[in-house]
């Protein structure tokens, strides 16, 4: 029996899109896909729906480094509005408490430096987090109270950008893998005994992928013509600027390309030494990981181990 033949074109590279609000993270890949025809597309972290900004989305090949963009620092910058707690933390919630009380500019930015660092978060309970095979925002939705696990997540930078009036604070913030913006908010309305929600919120980068590279979904919709469509992807080397990249000749490529480990020169084992920092993708050790490239071109993501590479994932341009 031959080989099922996949639907649509091999397209391969990443897009750095600009969400706009009210879509799912879901439905932008989906519409994304489709004016490319592509084959494969996911994306390297969920947006909620009421958030805007950057959802790094990846085709074909690009696929095969998702996680490493998943576990990249993201910035953040969104509008907590005190006076009112929602079911959902954020704007699209029903009211569940009041408060005719107000922080100040001060009380907020003693508040917000608490939390940064290592921290336990409990995540919102309107979260994708499965409970017993089952979403939490299904279960919240039905009306069910779940009790969340608190989660070890990193906030790394955090500053009060302006209070716009008495009722708005607007907040920037860099955090690392898992961290819930609308859990943040409800801990330090918490914390200042103030009921409030987030009212907006944009991601304005993901690791590599920022603003500045970015076009939105309409722009990017009405371009119409493939190839132009194509050339508004970024390489699948984009998302790996910080893993050690070791340059490999053709003999050593085709080798990799065949799933086959090989010998490094001393060089390349010194350099990828003075490159390596910790790291965990997935909950694993990916301190080892480097990514061979011939010339321009990434080859494969595998493992330095006493002197050689080991391909853990090959990238495959020709066919999917």
């Amino acid at each position: 029996m031959g080989r099922k033949r996949k639907k649509g074109q091999p397209v391969h590279g990443w897009l750095v899109l600009d969400k706009p609000e009210n879509i799912t993270s879901t439905q932008a890949v989906g519409k994304t896909r489709w004016q490319l025809n592509a084959q494969k597309a996911g994306h390297g972290g969920t947006l909620d729906p009421l958030a805007s900004g950057i959802l790094p989305i990846a085709f074909g090949e690009a696929t095969k480094t998702v996680p490493y963009v998943m576990d990249a620092d993201k910035d953040y910058r969104f509008t907590i509005r005190f006076g009112s707690s929602t079911t959902t933390q954020d704007r699209e919630g029903d009211v569940i408490a009041t408060s005719d009380l107000r922080p100040t500019p001060e009380q907020i930015e003693i508040a917000l430096a608490s939390f940064v660092g290592e921290i336990e978060q409990i995540p919102p309970q309107f979260s994708a987090i499965k409970v017993n095979g089952e979403r939490a925002y299904d279960l919240a939705r039905d009306g069910e109270q779940v009790e969340l696990q608190p989660r070890k997540v990193h906030l790394l930078a955090a500053k009060l950008e302006n209070c716009p009036s008495a009722d708005l604070a607007v907040i920037s913030v860099t955090s690392g893998k898992g961290f819930y913006i609308r859990a943040l908010a409800r801990d330090i309305c918490e914390k200042l005994g103030v009921e409030g929600h987030v009212a907006a919120l944009r991601r304005t980068r993901v690791g590599s992928f920022s603003e500045e590279s970015s076009i939105g979904l309409e722009k990017f919709v009405e371009i119409g013509d493939r190839d132009a469509l194509e050339a508004q992807l970024v390489p699948i080397e984009t998302a790996l600027d910080d893993i050690p990249a070791l340059a490999i000749n053709g003999e050593d490529a085709s080798k990799l390309r065949q799933g086959r480990e090989i010998v490094l020169l001393p060089h390349l084992v010194e350099a990828f030494k003075e490159k390596r920092r910790p790291r965990i993708v997935n909950g694993e050790d990916a301190s080892r990981i480097a990514f061979a490239k011939e010339g321009e071109k990434a080859v494969a993501l595998g493992e330095v181990r006493a002197g050689r590479f080991v391909p853990v994932r090959v990238f495959n341009f020709n066919t999917e």
